[in-house]
């Protein structure tokens, strides 16, 4: 993982490794080409072989219609490089309400939302952390938690490069915050919640 700089707010933090690191290497300049941005590469044995790949807008959001604009760009590609031996299934969808959080702008950008975050190493005989998002500064992301010995929560850092997994907790506030955005994008779109056109 490269080391990330408090101004390059945007560097994905977590890099796939292997069959999928190739992937995210064909995927992300087809992405960033159609304004959109990488959030993870996965593969899994579900149904086969499925490849995940999670793409949203710097505004979080992402539509049917874009998922389908990267598909139909991406796999040609992925069909001309063979990254994957035999048949499997190309899955673009949105990152989700208990989202990853992979760059270091996702700690900002979603502070005041209950997160998991896991290390690499143990810091002070643990790796897993579980608290309220106060941000990102200084290459750590912060994080409110109650800690044994402190009758109040505390606000700890964790450095970014160590780093292995981090998302959202699904909670009423975050499903709350993901129904307001759904009627909003439906309103915009002349479509209702079904997708079917209002017009």
């Amino acid at each position: 993982m490269a080391d990330v700089a408090d101004g390059d707010l945007d560097e994905r933090l977590v890099r796939e490794t292997g069959i999928a690191a190739e992937i995210a290497e064909l995927a992300e300049p087809v992405i960033e080409n159609l304004g959109m941005r990488l959030v993870r590469v996965s593969i899994s044995a579900q149904n086969g072989t499925t490849v995940q790949v999670m793409a949203d807008r710097p505004d979080g959001t992402i539509s049917v219609d874009d998922c389908a604009r990267i598909s139909r760009q991406l796999s040609p590609l992925l069909d001309a490089h063979d990254p994957i031996k035999g048949g499997y299934v190309l899955e673009v969808s949105s990152p989700g309400i208990a989202r990853p959080l992979v760059r270091p702008s996702d700690f900002e950008d979603w502070a005041g939302h209950e997160a998991k975050i896991e290390l690499r190493e143990m810091i002070e005989g643990r790796r897993r952390f579980r608290g309220i998002l106060e941000g990102y500064r200084d290459g750590e992301a912060l994080l409110r938690m109650t800690l044994k010995d402190y009758d109040e929560p505390q606000t700890i850092g964790l450095p970014v490069t160590m780093i292995s997994d981090a998302k959202l907790v699904l909670t009423d506030g975050l499903l709350k915050l993901a129904q307001t955005a759904s009627k909003t994008e439906d309103a915009g779109s002349g479509r209702d919640r079904n997708g079917d056109n209002l017009e």
